[in-house]
């Protein structure tokens, strides 16, 4: 096991990389802790949550909604939790969203730490804080900013992950390399899905080295003032995909990459958006899709990124290096509509 602390803010969360769950019974006291997991989770480690308050949930982005928020927050009535309870996520991105949202908010906030069980949630969705559910089809629309205690890292859990989530978690991991590790570009490269899901210490020290890049961009910037906006790289076109086509966050996400690069390549000379393109398909990603452009503005127009009549859009210069521009909305449309 490994032991790293990340000061963000006023607050400290420690990573217990390469360790295992039982682990948790040594960070919470059980009696005073409530796990929250899906029904996934819950079904495929049902050993693992013997002895522990448990609440289960139904599982899918659809459910990170405000009705989930007020069901929890019934359980734990029942419960009898108070404000010397642990509230634990035990899951993916979803999951550990609504742990965090609902640990800031119960009874003004509880403690919170989090056992991410997928790839995308370990290497980014359970990092940094940002907890939110979502609105319409408006997505992480309400929320808060907010530290877990730790993060507890067993990568046991990814041997029950389909293949569709370990695409997921490589679409973060991509976007790492792409907007600030050229090194980790080119290791990509060099490697594919099967290696790493093959090779346990390739995938523990990927893992770690993506949280190091998301925590210590985090640190600089907690409430996305400034360095932690180049994380949404991908994200303001993925997200409104996301939420309007239902796909799964990692193909989204790399469908926003890749507009984003054709978007840098046409105003900042950005010469790599094929190689970024042959990366994301080499780790079966997609690149190419078609979608009402007139319907996903509608879902941008109210991105909480937006200032007025403009966005602020992550566009790369090279590859390691990416900065936000801010683009009218009507740019935007007229350079992602498709050539006819």
């Amino acid at each position: 096991m490994k032991q790293r602390k990340f000061k963000i803010g006023a607050a400290v969360t420690t990573c217990y990389f390469s360790c295992q769950f039982s682990y948790l019974k040594k960070l919470v006291p059980i009696e005073h802790t409530v796990l929250l997991t899906d029904q996934h989770v819950y079904k495929a480690h049902a050993s693992l949550f013997k002895g522990w308050n448990t609440i289960v949930l139904k599982a899918g982005e659809s459910y990170k909604i405000q009705p989930t928020v007020d069901a929890v927050i019934e359980q734990l009535t029942k419960l009898k939790a108070d404000r010397q309870t642990w509230l634990i996520g035990v899951g993916g991105g979803v999951i550990t969203d609504l742990a965090g949202y609902i640990g800031a908010i119960y009874m003004r906030g509880i403690k919170v730490g989090f056992v991410p069980t997928t790839l995308l949630a370990m290497v980014d969705a359970a990092l940094g804080g940002k907890n939110g559910i979502d609105h319409g089809t408006y997505k992480n629309l309400v929320g808060t900013i907010r530290q877990p205690a730790f993060l507890l890292y067993d990568t046991k859990f990814l041997k029950t992950l389909p293949e569709k989530e370990w695409k997921n978690g490589f679409a973060e991991i991509i976007k790492h390399a792409v907007c600030f590790k050229p090194n980790l570009f080119r290791a990509l490269e060099k490697n594919n899905l099967s290696y790493y899901q093959k090779n346990k210490r390739a995938i523990e020290s990927l893992i770690e080295k993506n949280a190091w890049i998301k925590l210590s961009t985090v640190q600089q910037d907690e409430t996305e003032q400034g360095i932690r906006s180049i994380l949404n790289f991908g994200h303001t076109l993925g997200h409104a995909i996301e939420m309007v086509y239902e796909v799964s966050h990692g193909e989204a996400i790399s469908l926003g990459m890749v507009a984003a690069a054709t978007l840098s390549s046409k105003l900042n000379g950005f010469m790599d958006a094929t190689r970024l393109q042959l990366l994301l398909a080499q780790y079966g990603l997609p690149t190419v899709a078609s979608y009402d452009l007139t319907k996903l503005m509608r879902v941008m127009e109210m991105d909480k990124k937006k200032t007025g009549k403009k966005v602020r859009y992550i566009l790369l210069e090279k590859i390691g290096k990416a900065r936000p521009q801010l683009l009218p909305f009507s740019t935007l449309e007229k350079l992602l509509k498709p050539q006819s």
